[in-house]
This record gives structure tokens, sequence and C-alpha cells, in this order.
């Protein structure tokens, strides 16, 4: 059973295992009758190929108070296409496949880029972007949610946890983020997040000293998770970074535009597995390594936006300090693992605290000589204001796709 611990900056909603999913259900069911769900599934075309998305349909498939799924569909031709439209018509629910390489969408590409509001590399966080576009075009939206498709372990549970805090009218929360502990195979997962994520932060207080933000990013529980929902008012001023940054970035969003009171954390699951990136030691280009990269940056753009002065200097101290800490946690890591009968490789991991270390260099190096580089994608309204016709004509381009290639 889970703990009830409140840390003070952020709301955590616990699953204590006194209510049945299917009390929740229904109510979401009853609320879904005025505020309308929907879901967004960025996908890869790898992935309807794999053991994962077919389960989490047959899950989704069971789901009453889902209104809309749009899936944007990512690195497929033609021909793939219009297998994806046959693979996800088992859904019952009203939804939608973007073919995001189709000459229309390249099209809409095109014109953003025309007006200077370039939507940012192929990846996940463009892929989300533009399904976020498409469901402010529809204008029939209260909350909308966004999962991975490579998660091994899910269950339709999960959904209705994740929506459940922005669906019901009592709650004050704007955005909810999911959290649940990594574990798989025998062994304690999240690596990013334990050997990264946390320990930097530790050492940015140390180094840079208090920052609110800090503290915030500090009270989730698992912040890169890629399970979390919006009400839909806070979408169209939603900056999407387009690079690996995105779970971080959409926290940053939250910290610049909401009260604290309106966010909340909830646990959706008691075990959680997905697809494994590879480390990529000898490519920063790719795998973890681009991904501690691109977090570092996200993370020093942020803390630079709100008065923090960096140099060499203070890159090379935080590098020192993130070092020793990752460390200290990684023996915590390490006994938690044992005492819960799980596998921690150490050598592997200091191995990966080392890459990670010189990667939060080379993020520091890449932000000094370009300080004002940004990742993200205008927002929506931005886009509204210079081209108030796109929204419209993207939905014409989807159903139009829909129509010519069936």
């Amino acid at each position: 059973m889970a703990d009830f611990h409140q840390n003070g900056n952020v709301a955590t909603l616990h699953n204590l295992r006194t209510r049945s999913p299917e009390a929740l259900v229904h109510e979401l069911s009853t609320f879904a009758q005025s505020r309308k769900i929907s879901l967004i599934l960025p996908s890869l075309f790898s992935e309807l190929e794999g053991d994962a998305l077919p389960n989490i349909l047959n899950e989704l498939s069971s789901v009453p108070f889902l209104h809309r799924i749009v899936i944007g569909l990512d690195r497929a031709d033609e021909n793939q296409y219009r297998h994806a439209k046959k693979f996800f018509s088992r859904l019952p629910q009203e939804h939608v496949v973007i073919w995001n390489d189709s000459p229309r969408m390249k099209a809409i590409h095109q014109r953003l880029e025309d007006f200077g509001l370039n939507p940012g590399e192929p990846g996940k966080g463009r892929n989300v972007w533009f399904c976020m576009g498409y469901t402010l075009a529809c204008k029939d939206s209260a909350v909308v949610a966004l999962h991975d498709c490579d998660i091994t372990t899910y269950k339709a549970e999960m959904l209705a946890r994740l929506v459940y805090p922005l669906a019901n009218p009592n709650f004050p929360y704007q955005i909810a983020k999911g959290y649940y502990p990594r574990v798989g195979g025998g062994k304690l997962n999240g690596r990013v997040s334990r050997l990264l994520v946390s320990p930097l932060l530790i050492a940015m207080k140390k180094v840079i000293g208090d920052r609110d933000y800090l503290d915030f990013l500090r009270s989730f529980r698992y912040p890169l998770s890629g399970e979390f929902a919006l009400r839909i008012a806070t979408v169209p001023d939603l900056r999407i970074p387009s690079d690996w940054g995105l779970e971080v970035g959409v926290l940053s969003e939250a910290w610049r535009n909401l009260a604290p009171k309106s966010v909340c954390q909830v646990e959706i699951a008691d075990n959680y597995d997905h697809k494994h990136q590879p480390v990529s030691e000898e490519d920063s280009q790719t795998g973890l390594s681009r991904m501690s990269i691109d977090i570092s940056k996200a993370l020093f753009r942020k803390l630079a936006a709100d008065g923090t002065v960096f140099s060499e200097e203070i890159f090379r101290t935080l590098k020192a300090t993130y070092y020793r800490t990752a460390l200290d946690l990684l023996e915590s890591y390490n006994s938690d693992a044992k005492m819960n009968g799980l596998e921690i490789d150490r050598h592997k991991e200091e191995k990966m605290i080392e890459l990670f270390a010189a990667n939060i260099m080379t993020a520091g190096h890449i932000f000094l000589e370009n300080p004002a580089d940004s990742p993200f994608i205008p927002t929506w309204n931005r886009v509204h204001a210079a081209d108030p016709s796109l929204m419209d004509d993207m939905l014409k381009a989807v159903a139009d796709d829909y129509d010519d290639y069936a």
C-alpha cells in the first residue's frame, strides 16, 4: 500500500487501494457527459509491429469515458499509413490517425515555416504538438491526456487515474503528472531519472542556491514520466519542446503558467515498464546520451530565463557536485533494490554516471555558445494569430488523407 505523504509543493494523489477501478470509471463516465476527455497517442510506425501497442489498444477498447483518441503517426509511408488506419480501427471510440509525413501535412509544415514558426525537428515533441493542435481545432474537449505507445505493462486503470483529477469539476487541478515505480525483469529501471535528473537537481541547489523552480521539480516522484493530462484551457499557451526535453519542458511550463496548487501528480500504476533506450556511449545524438544532454540544456535554459547566470566555472563545479551526489544516491538505490530482491549493475550504472557527468559539461558548452537557442515550438495561440485558418485547414488535411488513402 502506498503512503500518503504530501511534499507541500504540488498535491500528490496516491492509490491507497481503497477504491475499485470500476467505481473510478463509473464516476469518470458521468463527468465525461459534460467534460469530454481526449487521448493523444504519439506513435512511430515501428510500434505497430511491437507487442506493447496491441495490448494498449485492447485495454483502451474497454474505456467508456473517452470521447476521442488522436494518434500521431511518424516515420510512415503511404502503405504504412493505410495499414495504421486498419490497425487502429479496432478502437470503438471516435479516433483519427494523423499521418505526419503526408503531402498535405508537409504543406501545413511549410505554411508554418513561411511564417517563421518552425515546428521543430521530427520527433515525439513535434508529434505531440500537432496532435494538441488537432484537438484544439476540434473545439469539443475539456481534458486531454497523453501517454506513450511502448508501455508493456499497460492497464486501462492507468488512464482513469491520470485523468480523474482534471475531469472532476470539484478539483482545482489544471495539469496532472503520472508517477509509478519503474521495475521490470528483476531490475530497478528508470535510469535517466535516477542517475541524472534527481542528482542533478540536488547538485544545482547546492551550486546555484535555493530556487523555487528546483524545489518544484524535485517534488515530482517521476519527473520524466511520459504520462500527463491537461485541461484544454492550458494547451494554447503551452510551449512544447521538440527534443528529449519534452517532459521537463511541460513541467517548466506548468511552473511558468500556473500556480503550484493547480498542479498534481497522481499514482497511476503499481508497476510500469516500457521499451528501453540504448545508452549510446559512442553517439551523443541518440539514446540516453542524447536524452541526458537535451534534459540538461532544458534545465539550464529555464534557470537562465529566471535570472541565473551560468559560466564555464559554474558548469565545472556543477559537474563535480553532480558526480559525487549521483554516486551517493546510487548507494541508496542499490540498498533499496537488494531489500526488494532486485538487481542493479553497479559497474554499468557508475559508467552511466560518468557519461552523464561529461554530458552535463557538453550541454553547458552548447548553452554558453548559443544561449539564445530554443528548441521550443511556437504556442498554438501564436500560430492562430499568424495564420487564423491553419488549424481548420489541418482538420481538413487529416480528413482528406483519410478519404484519399482508404
